[in-house]
């Protein structure tokens, strides 16, 4: 199976490659050639996990080859868009990000962040307060903390596209800050299946496919970083 990739590169003075047609696939790097050699243990993992929670053979990558089909340099722009060493970071934006979402994409992509937010809250619903406060040294913040931006973050995807509740309706218990979100996510995945909207936000362009493609890798990388903390 050939596995196309999409670099980014700089994004937190990393490179990340990302598995385009495997929404929650991609694997970081020093740099692109790190990336690339660290994706097939991510795409292995990836087909475990989703295989896991699916009961049954759900992915099957059988024999696969990589391809680097496309490669973005994260910049900064200022105020007046003109790109800078400081201001708003821009983050990928692929060509396949252009591609509308078929309805198999959104089924597919609504079973990925099912599983993706159950194993979320299977680490940490149980968890004391004390241990969802504690900011542990060189972090910027505790778990509760970062539940909190999973859930703004989901957020703020939504707006992107302007499919956000206004940001006052979202609860600050982060657990109820976590459903909001992903119930609104959920109740608009549908309707964009077939769209070609593509919006321009702050000098970044952003896609229903796209909005899909961050939000399972924003929950799935924070997943990761949780059970490091834990």
């Amino acid at each position: 199976m050939l596995i196309r990739i999409g670099m980014e590169n700089g994004y937190q003075g990393r490179s990340l490659a990302w598995a385009l047609d495997f929404p929650g696939a991609f694997a970081y790097g020093q740099d692109a050639a790190e990336a690339l050699l660290s994706l097939p243990r991510g795409l292995v993992q990836y087909q475990e996990w989703a295989n896991h929670h699916a009961g049954e053979t759900w992915v099957d990558l059988g024999d696969f080859d990589l391809r680097l089909v496309e490669t973005w340099e994260v910049y900064r722009v200022n105020r007046d868009m003109e790109e800078s060493e400081e201001g708003y970071e821009v983050n990928a934006w692929f060509r396949d990000d252009w591609r509308p979402l078929s309805e198999g994409d959104v089924a597919r992509g609504l079973r990925l962040l099912e599983w993706s937010r159950a194993d979320l809250l299977a680490i940490t619903a149980g968890l004391p307060a004390a241990k969802l406060d504690e900011t542990l040294p060189g972090q910027r913040w505790s778990i509760r903390g970062i539940l909190g931006h999973v859930g703004g973050a989901e957020w703020w995807y939504l707006d992107r596209l302007g499919l956000a509740q206004p940001r006052q309706e979202l609860p600050e218990d982060v657990f109820e800050r976590l459903a909001a979100a992903r119930g609104r996510l959920a109740a608009a995945l549908p309707g964009l299946a077939g769209s070609k909207q593509v919006v321009g936000v702050n000098g970044e362009f952003w896609s229903p496919r796209k909005l899909l493609r961050r939000a399972l890798w924003h929950e799935l990388d924070h997943i990761g970083h949780i059970i490091q903390l834990l």
